[in-house]
């Protein structure tokens, strides 16, 4: 069964949000996502600095079965990339919600207003239990 944490919300697409301030957040894929994947060899990531767009691809995620976009689910800028991912991408595998994050983002508009539109982990958890 793939974990799905509390304090954290989520898209369709498999990427999971958590806020780090008033107006940041940090942006992974869920552990549901990497299991699905198997052994990722290389993530390709934005650069610092880049305004993101809501629904657009921002890099991808490639693992040993297949290559997989990764989307924002929010507007904004590239606050920071985790750089340690271009030596180490099995940190997603290892620890999709913490040393495996992806990047951090500062949001563009009401915070709140941005993330109304994911998914708590209870209705994500529902979307993932047909697939696990």
């Amino acid at each position: 069964m793939s974990e799905v944490r509390a304090d954290l919300v989520y898209t369709g697409e498999h990427e999971w949000v958590r806020k780090t301030g008033a107006a940041t957040v940090k942006i992974g894929i869920t552990d549901f996502a990497q299991r699905q994947l198997g052994d990722i060899v290389f993530v390709e990531l934005p650069a610092a600095g880049e305004e993101i767009e809501a629904d657009q691809a921002i890099g991808t995620i490639e693992s040993v079965k297949t290559v997989s976009d990764l989307f924002s689910p929010v507007n904004g800028k590239v606050l920071s990339v985790n750089e340690a991912l271009l030596d180490s991408p099995e940190l997603v595998n290892r620890e999709p919600y913490d040393a495996g994050w992806i990047v951090e983002v500062e949001v563009g508009g009401a915070l709140d207003e941005a993330l109304a539109g994911l998914l708590a982990p209870e209705r994500y958890e529902a979307y993932i239990a047909d697939g696990d």
